[in-house]
């Protein structure tokens, strides 16, 4: 696999409001929100890129963090909108999300690929493609594909909470790989 450009935005998917801050699918905005908080960065409202922005600095690469403020089926409009303001192609985007076909605790980085029904994904697929980077964090599936909606709109357990607490670090731990686009070996030390 060959490196990737570095990483200019990183987007984190998840739903605003408090009703929503402590559910499954809000685990993009929780590893986001980690990263700001490890580089001392504030976020702030902007009606421009419709969501929250911050700029933080990781080893000395630049980079954006945004937390879409619409529901998740149109975190496109924010992300094409901050995409389009700075010029930044597919590549350069990192989505954090949550994800069904990984086990809880378990962070994924992947290049690439389908939405797998995921209505954050499917509705950046419409603005970006489909080549931008992804780092799934796992929260298991409920076993029953009507279950699904009620599954990510609840708080996980407090073990499983704790599971992706780690798989959170983890990716942490990476990160200043993935911004300089070295994606091999961050996928490497990752995945191992």
């Amino acid at each position: 696999m060959a490196n990737t450009p570095p990483i200019k935005l990183i987007v984190g998917l998840g739903n605003p409001g408090d009703k929503y801050a402590a559910t499954r699918h809000n685990a993009g905005f929780w590893l986001v929100d980690a990263l700001a908080r490890q580089c001392n960065a504030g976020w702030r409202k902007n009606n421009d890129f419709h969501g929250e922005l911050a700029s933080i600095t990781l080893n000395g690469q630049q980079c954006w963090l945004l937390k879409p403020q619409q529901f998740m089926n149109r975190s496109g409009l924010a992300v094409g909108a901050l995409c389009n303001y700075y010029r930044l192609t597919s590549q350069e985007v990192l989505i954090v999300h949550d994800e069904l076909d990984l086990p809880v605790g378990v962070a994924r980085l992947k290049i690439g690929g389908g939405h797998g029904g995921h209505n954050g994904l499917r509705d950046l697929h419409r603005v970006l493609g489909e080549h931008y980077q992804r780092l799934r964090i796992g929260i298991a599936h409920p076993g029953d594909k009507h279950q699904v909606v009620d599954y990510v709109l609840k708080a996980p357990s407090k073990d499983d909470a704790i599971a992706i607490e780690q798989a959170i670090a983890q990716a942490l731990a990476v990160m200043p790989l993935v911004l300089t686009g070295d994606f091999t070996n961050a996928m490497t030390k990752l995945h191992s």
